[in-house]
C-alpha cells in the first residue's frame, strides 16, 4: 500500500517534502491511502473548543463602512460584518475607516467582524480580474508568507489568536486537475501558518467551485484543511445545512457561513450600503 501511495505521487509530480502528504490529492486522481477523512476543526486541527462564536445574520461589504454608519445600521437585521483586511488580491485596497479604533468601536456597538483576505488567486480562476494575482510556481510556500502577511494585518487590527482568518478565493476551475493541486498547496500552506500562529483558517469561494473541492479533498482524507467555511450559493434560501455539496456532518456544528445573496443595496438608518447577505453559525474575530 504504502508503495502504491507513492507511485501516485509520483505520477502526481508531488515529491517535495510538505506536499507529499495525503493532500497531494486532486479531483480525478486516486485517494489518499492509509488515510481516513478527518473533520477538519477537531483538536487535530488545532481549533480552540472555546472558540467565540456567533449565529444569525451577517453582511460584508468592499470598503468597511465608518462607524457612525455601522451605528445606524443597528438598525438592520445584521448583527456581524464581513471586512476585507488584507491580501494583494483585495479589491478595495483604500479601507480608510479600517483601524483598531474602528475594530474597537464596532465591537462596543455590539458587532461581530469576520475578517476576510483575498490572497493570490487559483491559477485557473475565472474572473477576468483575479488572474493578475494568481499562485505562482511553489504555492506552498507562497501560501505560508501570504499566512504570515494575515496574521501581522490582523494582529495591527487588534484581532487577537482564536480569530478566524478567512481566505478569499474566488471560483475556480477545481476540475482542472493541475490548477487544483497547486490551489490545494498554496490553501494548505496558508492554513497550516494561520493554525501555527494561533488564528483559525477559514475558507471563503463559491459553493461549486472552492468549496466543493475542499469538500473533494476532505472526503478524501486530506490534510491541513479550512477549519470554518464560508460558502457562496446566492438565488437559493438561505440555510446552513441544506448546502448539496457538503455532507451534513461537515464542518459542523458551529462552522459554517452560507452567503446566499450579493450585490443588494439595502439602506438602514439612513444610510445605503452595497452588501452581500449571510447567514452564519461560526467563529468570529476576538478583538482587543
Amino acid at each position: 500500500m504504502i508503495v502504491g501511495f507513492g507511485f501516485v505521487l509520483l505520477l502526481l509530480g508531488l515529491t517535495a517534502a510538505p506536499p507529499a502528504e495525503a493532500g497531494s490529492w486532486s479531483p480525478g486522481a486516486a485517494a489518499p491511502v492509509g488515510s481516513p477523512a478527518r473533520e477538519p476543526g477537531t483538536r487535530e486541527y488545532g481549533v480552540r473548543p472555546k472558540a467565540l462564536t456567533f449565529k444569525g445574520r451577517a453582511f460584508d461589504t468592499c470598503r468597511a463602512p465608518s462607524a457612525d454608519t455601522m451605528r445606524r445600521w443597528r438598525a438592520s437585521p445584521y448583527r456581524a460584518v464581513g471586512v476585507y483586511f488584507g491580501g494583494r488580491g483585495r479589491a478595495c485596497r483604500s479601507q480608510p475607516h479600517l483601524s483598531h479604533r474602528w475594530m474597537r468601536t464596532v465591537r462596543d456597538q455590539g458587532w461581530r467582524v469576520l475578517p476576510l483576505y483575498v490572497g493570490s488567486q487559483s491559477t485557473c480562476v475565472f474572473a477576468r480580474h483575479k488572474k493578475n494575482v494568481r499562485i505562482g510556481r511553489h504555492p506552498w510556500k507562497q501560501g505560508t508568507a501570504e499566512a504570515r502577511d494575515a496574521v501581522k494585518r490582523a494582529t495591527a487590527l487588534g484581532m487577537r489568536p482564536g480569530s478566524p482568518l478567512f481566505l478569499d478565493m474566488e471560483a475556480y476551475e477545481y476540475r482542472n486537475k493541475k490548477c487544483a493541486r497547486t490551489t490545494l498547496l498554496f490553501v494548505r500552506g496558508w492554513n497550516r501558518q494561520v493554525l501555527r500562529q494561533g488564528y483559525l483558517p477559514g475558507f471563503y469561494s463559491s459553493a461549486a467551485s472552492g468549496v466543493r473541492h475542499m469538500e473533494l479533498s476532505r472526503r478524501a482524507g486530506v490534510r491541513d484543511l479550512p477549519a470554518v467555511v464560508w460558502f457562496a450559493r446566492w438565488g437559493v434560501k438561505n440555510g446552513l445545512n441544506s448546502e448539496p455539496v457538503l455532507k451534513k456532518t461537515a464542518w459542523a456544528p458551529a462552522r459554517r457561513i452560507h452567503q446566499y445573496a450579493g450585490n443588494v443595496k439595502e439602506r438602514h438608518g439612513g444610510r445605503t450600503l452595497l452588501i452581500d447577505r449571510n447567514l452564519m453559525h461560526a467563529p468570529v474575530a476576538r478583538i482587543g
